[in-house]
């Protein structure tokens, strides 16, 4: 055969192979490769509708995001106004406060002291006169309680703040009880923690009896001196207002307040109002043995047996996560004042709430407490030596209930989570959350309007109270307990309160007073 021939059944050969290849062994090669290139399998119908069903969620999820997208760009960003301004009384209510500070009113839990708190009384009749002179007043074991008569008995409201503080310890800049006031801060015990409200409602009544006003309902002031200690103090002021058959329609207390940069990524001041406190327990978990000498240890010894309870209570947190109608609206209302990222988030819960759920501990501690039932353990005890196994060790936590997750389920998880490890558990004190204050209703709205009248550009969030006060105990005669002390608690504040250095800038003072008088005034209008 002609050498063109062979060249021409070449090219045909390589065309039916596929391709145009320039010599006969790429032809070869696509021939073998068509070989062995298998068909593809066939699809069965699990299978064919588990991949309908993926492309169906990536469309339903991209959806979503988009939607949370133009959700997000449709929300108005915003920027904390608020910031005390200064005022020329600021210096007169600075004086006040300092002469309260200097007045010792340390509590101790069951130790009655009346003396210290006797003192404190006669300082504040000579600081606020006409409150004394005008005012019904009421002593009951150093716990006060002031009526001022209004032109109607309906609606009355209480406004409150202890009068006893924590222990001071520590090498203070200034001394605890010197009321020194310096760098436009008022210094020491009960600064912050609460005689600044303490003088703020006090004082407001004193300028509002200087003008001769008459308030459209009752108002009461009240004053404990056991509430740092969870003390009988404030239950036997709400025993004298059941008895005397009063029924408030709002009751307001510390709690809340004008806090700066509230959580992560949130900057400025914000109006944190609380609106329910978490329940709170003591508990003792222990675990025993027959004890022995180290020397010769078994397995599951008490401390060991403990240790892995801890810790699994610690990686493992047992409680459910929920974000409860007031904790969605808090970060609802917080969104708008966020980078976009955050608003994102913050703004679309119905999103990203299980990220959050995941992610709110790096974000803020205080925050994650909103969301579920916590146990933090506080003290420990075993052997006597090092040498000895003990018989009986034991470590005691602190907890405290969410709505979603209250006292007895919230107990009833952990103990049989300890009995997993053979503890016993004891409850030393227990008792629930106290129900919300519905933040739709009239009394949350007032606040909210009496703090936007006050404090112009400063935002209202509902709040979720992780401490307790003693307004838990108004909850038996009212169902508006509302936990807000009109003052600016920025990072120095919150340090400083139950440690070292309490201050109170004297900047806020002046509008503390005017909170609590707007808020009597507020009453004519309802």
């Amino acid at each position: 055969m002609k050498k063109r021939h062979k060249r021409a059944l070449a090219m045909l050969a390589t065309k039916e192979a596929g391709g145009l290849f320039l010599d006969r062994a790429a032809a070869r090669r696509a021939q073998a490769k068509a070989v062995k290139q298998p068909e593809p399998p066939k699809q069965c119908p699990c299978a064919k509708a588990a991949k309908t069903a993926l492309a169906g969620v990536g469309v339903v999820a991209g959806a979503a995001l988009g939607a949370a997208l133009v959700h997000t760009a449709l929300i108005p960003k915003k920027r904390s106004e608020y910031v005390p301004a200064p005022d020329g009384r600021a210096m007169d209510y600075a004086q006040k406060l300092s002469a309260m500070v200097q007045c010792d009113t340390t509590s101790h839990a069951g130790v009655a002291e009346p003396e210290k708190f006797l003192a404190f009384h006669r300082e504040l009749e000579r600081l606020f006169p006409l409150v004394h002179r005008d005012l019904e007043k009421t002593v009951i074991d150093g716990n006060l309680l002031f009526c001022w008569k209004g032109r109607t008995e309906g609606d009355p409201i209480v406004l409150m703040s202890h009068q006893d503080v924590v222990p001071a310890e520590g090498e203070w800049l200034h001394p605890p009880f010197s009321g020194a006031i310096a760098d436009g801060k008022v210094w020491g015990r009960g600064a912050f923690d609460t005689k600044a409200s303490l003088m703020a409602f006090f004082q407001g009544v004193e300028e509002l009896l200087s003008e001769g006003y008459v308030p459209q309902c009752d108002v009461y002031l009240a004053s404990s001196c056991t509430e740092e200690w969870a003390g009988d103090g404030a239950p036997k002021l709400v025993a004298e207002l059941q008895r005397r058959g009063v029924r408030p329609f709002l009751v307001i207390d510390e709690g809340g307040g004008v806090i700066t940069d509230p959580i992560g990524g949130v900057k400025g001041n914000f109006a944190m109002v609380g609106v329910f406190e978490k329940g709170k327990a003591d508990v003792r978990f222990t675990a025993r043995s027959s004890g022995g000498h180290a020397s010769a240890p078994g397995k599951n010894t008490p401390i060991a047996r403990l240790a892995a309870f801890v810790h699994e209570v610690e990686t493992k947190p047992p409680f459910r996560k929920k974000f409860l109608p007031e904790v969605k609206s808090m970060f609802g209302r917080l969104a708008p004042y966020t980078p976009f990222h955050l608003r994102l988030v913050m703004g679309n819960l119905w999103l990203f709430g299980p990220v959050m759920k995941r992610v709110m501990p790096a974000i803020s501690a205080q925050a994650a407490a909103m969301l579920q039932t916590t146990i933090a353990f506080t003290m420990q005890s075993g052997s006597d030596a090092c040498n000895v196994l003990p018989q009986e060790a034991s470590v005691s936590a602190n907890m405290r209930f969410i709505p979603h997750q209250g006292e007895r389920e919230s107990l009833e998880v952990i103990r049989e989570l300890a009995a997993k490890y053979g503890l016993e558990m004891e409850i030393m004190h227990s008792s629930d959350y106290t129900p919300p204050v519905d933040i739709k209703g009239g009394a949350f709205r007032q606040v909210e309007r009496v703090i936007e009248d006050t404090f112009p550009g400063l935002p209202v969030c509902p709040y979720v109270m992780t401490g307790a006060t003693d307004a838990s105990f108004y909850q038996a005669i009212c169902d508006n307990c509302i936990r807000f002390a009109p003052v600016v608690a920025g990072p120095e504040q919150m340090k400083g309160m139950h440690g070292l250095n309490e201050t109170m800038g004297v900047d806020c003072l002046p509008g503390a007073v005017d909170f609590y008088k707007n808020l009597i005034r507020a009453q004519e209008e309802r």
